[in-house]
């Protein structure tokens, strides 16, 4: 099992504000997608019901102490212990609570790094770059419908000595 942290932030590591993104780039919906189809994603119930629905082409798995939530196409778990037993690669998705107990816990991130600061309420836990390497990264391509400049990082837990 690969363990991994999927998420967008702005440089004051703002996730979310009112249950919604804060902005809107479609590169980094592309980006998901492509890391994500054919993986397991792992979220809260509060980031499930701000997507709406169940994101196709991938396992969705919601994670709350509701024993009564259920919804077409998501498995549900109850604890974070239950994470370790799903097979293949498992992104955490958010929200802020559920990366706060797993960013110690991943093997990489893979993160949009938004360029500006937008209003927020939800934020990612800091981190810094001496516990993680940069693997790669890559500008965002701007147009007209990617108007923010971004980044794609995609950090890998450095070893400890």
């Amino acid at each position: 099992m690969t363990l991994s942290i999927l998420v967008a932030h702005d440089q004051q590591r703002v996730i979310g504000y009112n249950n919604d993104l804060p902005w809107h780039l479609p590169n980094d919906l592309k980006h998901v997608k492509k890391l994500s189809t054919g993986n397991t994603l792992v979220m809260g119930r509060g980031t499930f019901e701000s997507i709406g629905k169940p994101l196709p082409n991938r396992r969705n798995v919601v994670l709350t102490h509701n024993q009564n939530f259920q919804h077409d196409g998501v498995d549900v778990i109850h604890s974070i212990g239950e994470i370790y037993n799903l097979p293949g690669h498992v992104f955490i998705f958010g929200g802020q609570s559920l990366f706060d107990k797993m960013i110690d816990k991943v093997d990489d991130m893979y993160i949009t790094v938004l360029e500006g600061k937008f209003k927020g309420d939800t934020f990612f836990p800091p981190y810094t770059f001496e516990e993680w390497e940069v693997a790669s990264s890559e500008e965002g391509v701007l147009d007209e419908k990617n108007t923010i400049p971004h980044t794609f990082l995609h950090l890998v837990r450095r070893k400890k000595n």
